[in-house]
């Protein structure tokens, strides 16, 4: 199970204990939100795109949306969101339970700069009720990004 590898992820750094486990679904960023008592904004909202053939994270804060433009001039193509019937099989997590941690090895993760105004925020912890709180260097470390970029609109 997707939850468990998320874990096991953090075990290994002594950061299980922080992760959220709710009674309530926690899929959408409005839904995980509430259930934590924080702002959307705060949510790391994680969409899975292909690149070429390659699936990619991209991870913005809950209040942005990616911008196509911007997409286009970062990667040089269109963006191209991940069927949701395919998400688990080319990620490694279903759709409401995506996170940067415990994925498949070759998904490569990017941040977005809409997550940089915040000490901390709340990702997906591998299913769809559960959050881990991070600040942002432990969601720069641990999700193995690649690179921060600035691929989303109407946060500012």
């Amino acid at each position: 199970m997707a939850s468990e590898k998320v874990r096991e992820y953090f075990s290994q750094y002594g950061l299980a204990d922080r992760i959220l486990e709710f009674d309530v679904s926690s899929e959408t960023v409005e839904l995980a939100a509430q259930a934590i008592g924080c702002e959307a904004k705060q949510i790391a909202k994680s969409m899975s795109f292909l690149l070429n053939d390659q699936a990619i994270l991209v991870v913005t804060s809950g209040d942005a949306r990616i911008s196509n433009p911007k997409f286009k001039e970062q990667f040089k193509t269109k963006a191209k969101m991940i069927p949701p019937d395919q998400v688990e099989k080319l990620i490694g997590h279903d759709v409401g339970g995506v996170c940067p941690f415990g994925i498949h090895e070759d998904v490569v993760v990017y941040l977005d700069i809409s997550l940089q105004r915040f000490d901390t925020v709340f990702p997906a912890a591998g299913s769809g009720n559960s959050v881990i709180e991070l600040s942002i260097d432990e969601l720069e470390t641990h999700s193995r990004a690649k690179d921060w970029i600035d691929v989303s609109k109407d946060w500012e």
